[in-house]
């Protein structure tokens, strides 16, 4: 039987790439968003606003739904930590959920991060083990949806997930992080200005996590799941293999930043649920992915879509 699933946040960075991974699986989606993703394949889209609860209301009339994948929320760069909006957005998630089970939604699958953890400087973020410790109003506003949310679902005979994303990359994302921002500079033939690079964080392609997010979404397996590589790589590392890849290592500038204050030097997570229950296994490795990216964004620079 085909699962129907509601994806909302469809258009964003990582709900496009949830998108075309249903679609691959074969499921049917109605795709939630703001504005039409730009996604080859079938797939249903209504326009929706979820901080309206209107407009929530109406997109969801009438659509039977087996699985709701919730990937929206405030994300605009550097700004999403500290967020009023992310209050909204807790609240919003929380009354979409009710929406839902009132549609007889069966599962829901939530998107959660990697900063939800007190990371250890001697191991990794694992699920079941890892304290939790959020230390951001951003992270603290996604664990807070987490656990009402599951208890609703408890509550109520939902089947609940919750994927915890890590340091995700690829087409779509915001120029100003970090892996555009290093492509761009050096594509400029400009200095790619990071910090002393010693941080270590574990990054996966976006279209990986696309389709770890769908697996995770049509699979039966409950709780908490780290969505990740995890495989470490220090952020000079993957400085020096953008610039090897554009043949510009030249121009990789280590100790031009200052490191950030609070955060980490070890960010990496135990995979085992994800590979084990889920049954993922990533069709990339950390370069290949880079080098699709750095293709990517070649080509923004050459249009004139990179400025």
């Amino acid at each position: 039987m085909t699962a129907r699933v509601v994806l909302t946040g469809a258009s964003g960075f990582v709900g496009k790439a949830v998108l075309a991974a249903l679609i691959e699986q074969g499921a049917d989606v109605m795709a939630l968003s703001r504005r039409r993703p730009d996604v080859k394949g079938p797939f249903a889209w209504r326009p929706c606003d979820l901080l309206d609860a209107g407009s929530a209301e109406e997109a969801l009339r009438g659509v039977e739904t087996d699985v709701l994948v919730h990937a929206a929320w405030t994300v605009e760069h550097g700004k999403f930590w500290t967020a009023p909006a992310n209050l909204d957005w807790v609240g919003a998630s929380l009354r979409l959920l009710r929406l839902a089970a009132e549609t007889g939604v069966r599962r829901f699958v939530g998107l959660g991060t990697c900063f939800e953890y007190g990371w250890p400087d001697d191991g990794n973020c694992d699920e079941r083990s890892t304290a939790l410790e959020p230390a951001t109003l951003y992270a603290a506003s996604k664990d807070a949806t987490r656990r009402v949310a599951e208890r609703f679902c408890l509550t109520n005979d939902i089947s609940f997930a919750w994927a915890r994303l890590f340091f995700l990359y690829g087409q779509g994302e915001a120029r100003t992080r970090l892996v555009p921002a290093l492509a761009l500079a050096m594509l400029e033939g400009l200095p790619a200005r990071i910090d002393s690079g010693r941080a270590v964080r574990d990054f996966m392609d976006v279209g990986d996590a696309g389709r770890a997010l769908a697996g995770l979404a049509l699979s039966g397996t409950t709780g908490s799941v780290n969505v990740a590589s995890g495989q470490g790589a220090s952020i000079g590392e993957i400085a020096g293999m953008v610039a090897d890849i554009i043949g510009r290592p030249d121009l990789v500038s280590v100790g031009a930043l200052p490191d950030r204050v609070g955060e980490g030097r070890r960010c990496v997570a135990s995979t085992s649920r994800l590979v084990e229950e889920v049954g993922f296994a990533p069709q990339s490795s950390l370069r290949q992915g880079l080098e699709r990216a750095v293709e990517h964004w070649r080509g923004q620079v050459r249009s004139g879509a990179g400025d």
